[in-house]
């Protein structure tokens, strides 16, 4: 039967809608599918037994596009979801979450946007938000909620941004450990490295 999660903080509902194994390059994942309120479908890849208790590796990983499946170098999101899925193999055991909500939130017609007006040389905060959006308009107590269905309550997670730290936290999952994040830049995301650590705190 599907299993309703309501956050503790927020009205945000998540249901769980399917599940199935998926082989990759890096191993044999359980697959989750869940739908949340709003209409929007989310994953959640699976290693080993997560639900014993024990601090589990894990990532949130926001949907990209062009990073995930179009090989972008403009930013190190394809890298770091690779990066991600290589851990969790490695360690036997773990969970990425992929949320989506491209862009920082706007979608993907208003990230091209965004993209466009950064070619005109603005950053990638300056160009959301000319765009009339925020920042950063990501939300994760839906990954809070398919961390909750899962059984997963201790989290060593892997991420360079305090905004996701503190979310999850807001949502009463504990970070035991933050696992620093980092790949390799490009000639292409060198400015938008920089933009993301001196406007959005995330350390490198």
């Amino acid at each position: 039967m599907p299993k309703p999660f309501s956050s503790p903080s927020s009205s945000s509902v998540i249901t769980r809608a399917a599940s199935t194994k998926l082989p990759t390059p890096f191993a044999e994942f359980t697959l989750v599918g869940y739908t949340d309120k709003r209409g929007k479908e989310h994953v959640a890849m699976v290693l080993g037994d997560v639900a014993n208790g024990e601090p589990v590796l894990a990532r949130v990983h926001s949907e990209c596009l062009t990073g995930d499946a179009l090989f972008s170098q403009r930013c190190d999101c394809g890298p770091q979801l690779h990066a991600a899925l290589e851990k969790i193999a490695k360690e036997g055991r773990g969970v990425l979450v992929y949320l989506r909500q491209e862009g920082r939130g706007i979608g993907l017609i208003n990230k091209i946007r965004a993209y466009a007006e950064q070619d005109k040389g603005l950053d990638t905060v300056e160009a959301n938000e000319i765009l009339g959006f925020a920042a950063d308009a990501r939300e994760y107590d839906i990954a809070a909620g398919i961390f909750a269905d899962l059984g997963v309550t201790q989290l060593k997670l892997m991420t360079n941004n305090p905004k996701k730290l503190e979310a999850l936290a807001e949502q009463g999952l504990q970070i035991v450990e933050r696992i620093a994040h980092i790949t390799e830049g490009t000639p292409h995301n060198q400015h938008y490295l920089a933009t993301k650590s001196a406007k959005f705190g995330h350390m490198f």
